[in-house]
């Protein structure tokens, strides 16, 4: 007996027959197939309503056509997967956020995220995900993460991997996540647990000799999205800068940078200079509204002369002499190893143990403090970390304006301090907490 499907299949079939016109030439550009109309196909495949062939066919004639890499697709695609993901209480959420989150400069309390799309060739170490459990020691992260597919260690391997004692990733579900942050600054976000739809185009995608748009989703479809401050997001072609960049505009994102190393990389580069693509958030001035941006429900309207700021694309580049610190050549950090090792390097990081110059501390250090600047705290004339911060704050400024070597400075403190260490060690206990154990 066959067995039959959760829900019935839906044809694209016209949908399809666009976009084979467009790559044809056979249908003028004002009849395209809209971002909306390839999001609402994409949505049919979280429902399990494609059957093989359409997802597959979907899938290649995206890639074929480019459609995959046009900003307006992958923020519409990136909204259905959020859509599409199991639901957190955002609500109970911001509660939370704002009793936790301690605001400085003009860091408001809010979640950050470090994450990148992975696809470099490189296999580098676990940088952005070691970074962003050095910045929970001053900002609250959301970590939206994975199993590796095209290196040797993913995120959610690294973190598997810590002894110890490990976190339990797949305990931090949509339900508890409230909760998690009640106890931690930190929280990973395991994508399978928070996106099951994925599951039904797994098969499909291994198929495809191609990376497909799902390959760039990732790091638009944070299930947590409308309490994300901040965020860096790395590439791994200088094209899809800029692209990113308008997408999280797209989405409404108000403060964050896109990052991609000049040798394609996925992160801020050790080795030299890094392409960045800045979201700067500034007053609107044709702003009329209420000014208190404390109310959680607070809005503005057409006639109060649209929303409270607007956000505008910088472009500028980065070296490691902007943050003082010297280049390292890739060889240095690359290629990865098993979790396993990259875990005992990353605790022997967390328990400073590494030399002040290590090659892989400074690869950190760069993209700690990157986010750090880019989230805002950077900005505060003051400091007062506690724990041996000597309150001198560097008020240098180097590309676009900005502290980036007060940012090495806050966080080598998070790393000396032992507060880097004291907030992973937080996350791990809540995380076993939330399955009892």
């Amino acid at each position: 007996m066959a067995t039959q499907q959760e829900n019935p299949t839906v044809s694209i079939s016209p949908l399809l027959s666009k976009l084979v016109r467009q790559s044809t030439g056979d249908i003028k550009s004002h009849e395209w197939a809209t971002a909306n109309d390839i999001a609402a196909a994409i949505t049919l495949i979280f429902t399990n309503e494609l059957d093989a062939d359409h997802r597959s066919s979907l899938l290649t004639i995206l890639h074929a056509l480019k459609r995959d890499r046009e900003s307006l697709v992958l923020a519409k695609c990136g909204q259905a997967m959020r859509k599409a993901a199991a639901q957190v209480d955002q609500k109970a959420l911001r509660r939370i956020i704002r009793s936790r989150g301690r605001k400085e400069g003009s860091y408001r309390g809010g979640c950050c995220d470090l994450v990148g799309t992975g696809g470099d060739g490189w296999s580098t170490f676990n940088v952005s995900t070691t970074a962003s459990i050095v910045a929970s020691s001053l900002v609250l992260i959301s970590k939206h993460g994975n199993r590796a597919s095209s290196s040797t260690s993913g995120s959610a391997d690294l973190l598997q991997a810590i002894r110890p004692r490990a976190p339990v990733i797949e305990a931090v579900t949509a339900e508890v996540l409230p909760s998690v942050y009640e106890k931690s600054n930190y929280a990973f976000l395991f994508a399978p647990t928070f996106h099951p739809g994925m599951r039904h185009v797994a098969a499909t995608r291994k198929k495809l000799p191609f990376r497909t748009i799902f390959n760039l989703l990732g790091p638009l479809a944070n299930p947590i999205e409308g309490n994300i401050e901040a965020r860096i997001v790395g590439v791994p072609e200088l094209e899809l800068g800029l692209t990113f960049a308008e997408a999280l505009k797209e989405n409404k994102a108000r403060k964050g940078m896109v990052v991609c190393g000049e040798e394609q990389l996925d992160e801020i580069s050790c080795a030299g200079r890094t392409h960045c693509w800045r979201l700067v958030e500034r007053p609107n001035p044709a702003f009329r509204g209420p000014r208190d941006e404390e109310d959680e429900d607070f809005t503005t309207s057409d006639e109060e002369g649209g929303p409270r700021t607007i956000v505008d694309i910088e472009n500028f580049t980065l070296e490691p002499s902007d943050f003082g610190l010297q280049p390292h050549p890739l060889s240095e950090v690359s290629p990865g190893k098993l979790p396993e090792e990259n875990a005992e390097k990353l605790m022997q990081l967390l328990r400073n143990e590494l030399p002040r110059d290590d090659p892989i501390l400074d690869f950190v250090l760069l993209n700690t403090a990157a986010l750090f600047v880019i989230a805002g705290i950077c900005d505060s004339g003051t400091s007062d970390m506690s724990h041996g911060d000597d309150g001198k704050v560097i008020r240098e400024t180097g590309p676009g304006g900005l502290r980036w070597k007060e940012g090495v400075r806050r966080a080598r403190w998070a790393i000396e301090s032992g507060q880097a260490l004291a907030s992973l060690e937080r996350y791990i206990e809540a995380s076993h907490t939330a399955t009892g154990q």
